[in-house]
């Protein structure tokens, strides 16, 4: 008899871990009310202990009155395919068959007495017992996603059966001691003399020509997901409202095919008021985000009118390729669709309105009679946006297709957000999967002392599981689709995630553990099937399961030079990085190679009450002005510190910088990242962690126009350094 509470017991079987360790290895127990707000953002009554009995005894009868599991994530090479079924004990000795559907839809199929199988485990469960077998199939299944369906005496059930390959895809330009470097770019931050105020895909196509100039290798991109048309400043890539789609404020409106036919669109835009409108927009500091998306929805608007009008039904070309997309992304577009009509419609009657929880209750249902009819008498602003999103796959797969026939070894290397915001489209569409009761954050670290919540939905593990991870596939494939590279935000979430109760602060959380094996194993596959390197962002809290499984799994490891240091605290020589990474000297939330030299970051958590004593920040100013001295002293070490360079320079210079980064150039790994911040000796950072409002957190600007970069002196000692310290580019190979 276990002496455990019910309340732990029903949090270890839901996956809420008792206990963590922070960064610097301080333990923190869940408090008792964090467990039972948890449990109930899971669903499960907590209220007393006899409702955590009740629970837990539910969903236990539950897991072994169930013939099959709802999902199976076996490796490629594993053969016989082990299929783990459960009957009742009177059932043992009764014939059952079982059929395999395949992904390609041939059919296998056959019988067999459970009495014959390998006994697993037997449960007695509310006065049934139960014996849990082992089913081995003989057939040789490629990777795939397949199913499995088994008939019994008064029974059937089927199971998701995902068939992966062990390591995610390797490209053959990483081969043997290969190695590139490229620019991570936030596209929003682009500043040219033709786009209209925010960085765009046509940007972006530029961007990799110059970059192929230059001999870089890969693109970084911010997420490019969907956000909220209707709150253009709601503007965080890392909060969308849907990871499978779109943000429709990167399209280049000019390079839409209808808007070189639409002859009352150009005379809009060529308008003396709407021209001075885009002048101050390129020319404002920061990203204007309301301007820009009134100025691209004005002209948007016209474009699918005329789409419709000229297209949409004339059996011509254009509709084809429209009718294709539709198809393909089915039903999950038209959802998306719907979610960003009714935001719209219902913010433009009350400004107050955010989110679907607080739509009218008769809304809040994607298939309830109100959505669908509402769906009817507004079709065509629905197709409005499936158009916008059309375009805007069309406009990434041209930038896409440009980086491979450049040669570039990787090309675009997309970012994959964490999770997304709890009212938006992706929420909406699958609300019995996610615990929207609570947030996804971060324990305090050295760089958020306070610890983080992101307002992120957390998927609920044994929902998701039950739908075969559906969220997670449909995630990637999206992301995938146009990327020679992938990077995970936040990869340690494959295995768990740090959960907040609703109302509560990172204080109150806790750790909610998920299916790593089986996650690693979908991401294995959707990486070999989209020929997409894999780049695990494993800064922070990590578990040492998951960075021990990085490497194995063919996943790359993410090294910022910041954190790189011995235990006593001097940065690690560039030959002391592991080959298996991707390495950077910062990263979005981190301040810019200038800001750190500064203390710029330091100031900015002063200013805005982020140190939550006065004593942790002189700890960090300190630690700061010997993290200057032992970086000028690795430099030093390497031969690399600039001859004018004094003992501590007050501002990064452009030559310094270029030293730091000939510094982590020189490390093994196989992929080096450089910020055009840097480059440029920025001192601001993209974003500061822990505000939302108080900082302007996704709207700073690269401070040279994109026209200039290809002969700017700074971008050019960059590249020759950088391709000197790499090596030579190595292009693309197809299979």
């Amino acid at each position: 008899m276990s002496d455990r509470t019910p309340l732990d017991q029903t949090c270890q079987y839901f996956g809420i871990a008792h206990e963590y360790r922070d960064i610097r290895g301080r333990r923190h127990t869940a408090s008792l009310e964090t467990k039972r707000a948890l449990l109930a953002a899971m669903g499960v009554a907590a209220g007393s202990d006899a409702e955590l009995r009740a629970a837990l005894e539910a969903h236990d009868m539950e897991a072994w009155n169930r013939l099959l599991p709802p999902v199976r994530v076996v490796r490629e090479t594993q053969a016989p395919i082990e299929v783990v079924i459960t009957v009742p004990s009177p059932q043992i000795d009764k014939p059952m068959r079982w059929v395999l559907t395949a992904e390609n839809g041939e059919c296998l199929h056959g019988s067999f007495f459970p009495g014959i199988l390998d006994v697993i485990e037997r449960k007695e469960v509310a006065g049934v017992s139960f014996i849990r077998l082992l089913l081995h199939l003989s057939a040789r299944l490629v990777a795939g996603y397949h199913r499995v369906e088994i008939e019994g005496h008064r029974t059937a059930a089927s199971m998701a059966l995902i068939i992966a390959p062990e390591r995610c895809y390797q490209p053959a330009a990483l081969e043997g001691d290969k190695r590139v470097w490229g620019l991570a770019l936030q596209l929003y931050s682009v500043r040219s003399a033709r786009n209209w105020g925010i960085g765009d895909f046509t940007d972006l196509d530029r961007v990799i020509e110059v970059a192929d100039g230059f001999g870089a290798g890969i693109i970084g991109l911010n997420p490019l997901h969907a956000l909220f048309p209707h709150a253009p400043a709601h503007a965080s890539p890392y909060s969308p409202s849907s990871r499978s789609f779109l943000n429709i404020f990167y399209l280049d409106i000019e390079a839409v095919p209808d808007f070189l036919e639409c002859e009352a669109a150009q005379a809009c835009v060529s308008a003396p008021r709407f021209q001075a409108q885009l002048r101050a927009s390129r020319a404002a500091e920061l990203v204007e985000y309301q301007g820009v998306a009134a100025a691209k929805m004005e002209i948007l608007d016209r474009l699918y009118r005329h789409f419709r009008e000229h297209h949409r039904d004339a059996g011509c070309q254009r509709e084809t390729a429209f009718r294709t997309y539709q198809a393909e992304r089915g039903q999950a577009l038209r959802t998306h669709a719907l979610f960003d009509a009714l935001q719209e419609s219902f913010n433009r009657q009350d400004r107050g309105i955010w989110g679907w929880p607080v739509w009218p209750a008769a809304y809040r249902d994607p298939n309830s009679e109100a959505v669908l009819a509402f769906a009817d008498r507004n079709e065509a602003r629905v197709e409005f946006f499936e158009y916008l999103q059309w375009q805007a796959d069309v406009q990434l797969a041209i930038a896409s297709r440009r980086a491979c026939e450049r040669g570039l070894a990787i090309g675009i290397y997309q970012d994959l957000a964490l999770g997304v915001e709890r009212g938006g489209a992706e929420t909406w569409a699958n609300q019995r999967l996610y615990a929207l009761e609570a947030g996804i954050g971060a324990p305090p670290d050295d760089f958020n002392l306070k610890g983080q919540d992101w307002g992120l939905a957390p998927v609920s593990p044994a929902r998701v599981r039950a739908a075969a991870h559906a969220p997670f596939v449909a995630a990637l494939r999206a992301s995938t689709r146009h990327a020679g590279a992938l990077r995970l935000d936040h990869v340690m979430g494959l295995q768990r995630l740090f959960w907040i109760p609703a109302g509560g602060t990172p204080e109150d959380g806790a750790y909610v553990h998920y299916p790593f094996k089986e996650l690693l194993g979908i991401l294995a596959l959707e990486s070999q099937r989209h020929r997409c390197l894999v780049i695990g962002e494993d800064l922070g809290t990590v578990p040492d399961e998951v960075r021990a499984a990085l490497h194995p799994a063919g996943i790359l490891a993410y090294r910022v030079l910041y954190f790189e240091k011995s235990p006593e605290g001097g940065f690690k020589p560039p030959a002391e990085y592991p080959r298996q990474a991707a390495v950077a000297v910062n990263t979005h939330d981190l301040p810019s190679l200038s800001g750190y030299w500064r203390g710029r970051d330091l100031e900015l958590r002063r200013e805005l009450g982020l140190f939550p004593s006065d004593e942790l920040k002189e700890e960090q100013v300190t630690a700061r002005a010997e993290d200057r001295a032992r970086l000028l002293a690795a430099l030093d070490q390497e031969g690399l510190l600039p001859v004018e360079c004094n003992v501590q320079p007050p501002t990064m210079t452009p030559e310094l910088a270029c030293a730091v980064h000939i510094y982590l150039a020189r490390t093994p790994a196989v992929v080096m990242i450089v910020q055009p911040e840097d480059i440029l000796c920025q001192p601001e950072q993209a974003n500061l962690p822990g505000t939302i409002n108080e900082h302007p957190n996704w709207r700073r600007k690269l401070s040279l126009n994109l026209e200039d970069w290809a002969s700017d002196p700074r971008f050019q000692t960059f590249a020759a350094a950088l391709r000197k310290a790499r090596g030579p580019r190595h292009p693309q190979t197809p299979d």
